[in-house]
């Protein structure tokens, strides 16, 4: 069988984490949010810019915790103070999760 270009669809991206670093307009971008809403989101605490220079540097962590505000606001139609708390209580959830495996993993052995 024989692919054609219409078939094929290309995933470019790239792997954001702790050590990535974004401007302000690398992360609207990502997020495909404007500047007033990073700003807002850096006002509430929900992110933090790695400096507090004039050209705020961001994490790539950043993009996740944008983007989970955007779906709490949208799915769910909590508020931005909600929308913090909610993501520092999941991120919770998560650490103890893996941790949990870690211990389980170490009880097998």
């Amino acid at each position: 069988m024989k692919v054609t270009s219409k078939q094929v669809e290309q995933i470019a991206g790239v792997l954001l984490d702790e050590d990535s670093e974004l401007t302000l307009g690398e992360l609207c971008r990502a997020c495909g949010v404007p500047a007033e809403r990073i700003i807002a989101l850096v006002e509430e605490g929900v992110i933090e810019p790695r400096n507090k220079e004039v050209r705020w540097r961001f994490s790539g962590i950043c993009v996740r915790r944008v983007r989970r505000v955007y779906s709490l606001e949208q799915d769910l139609g909590i508020n931005l103070a909600g929308a913090a708390l909610a993501i520092e209580l999941l991120e919770e959830i998560e650490r103890l999760q893996a941790h949990l495996a870690w211990l389980e993993e170490r009880h097998k052995k």
